[in-house]
């Protein structure tokens, strides 16, 4: 897979855990009622973040100073759990690209300190999982 369908892949795992949030929906639901299947790697973002979202939650909420999980908007928190998602448990993907990737979802979808506080975060977690 080249990095520009994973850059896609991981915006479509974007948007299908933020509507999950959204409608407060099961991901096995939200997935159920695509018309098409997607990528493989989307399917393992989306269902490793809805898996392992304890220890991902709790992962970021040590590393988050000062902003509890339902402090932040949406889309960072989505962001934060789908980079450490794949620090944890994706080894094959470089700790660069997993915060790169991340970074850059943050400042498209929503603000440019969004970028920051992702990065310092998940940098943070790398640190951790991935000495």
């Amino acid at each position: 897979m080249t990095s520009g369908s994973r850059r896609e892949a991981r915006e479509r795992a974007l948007s299908l855990l933020y509507e999950c949030d959204a409608k407060g929906q099961p991901v096995a639901v939200v997935l159920a009622e695509l018309p098409l299947d997607p990528d493989p790697f989307v399917i393992d973002l989306v269902r490793g973040v809805d898996t392992h979202g304890i220890r991902i939650d709790e992962l970021i909420q040590r590393f988050s100073i000062d902003w509890s999980l339902d402090r932040m908007p949406v889309i960072d928190r989505t962001v934060l759990r789908l980079g450490a998602y794949e620090l944890l448990f994706r080894a094959d993907v470089p700790i660069g690209a997993v915060i790169s990737e991340a970074v850059e979802l943050a400042k498209r979808f929503s603000t440019e300190e969004s970028g920051r506080f992702v990065n310092g975060v998940l940098s943070s977690i790398a640190a951790e999982v991935r000495p």
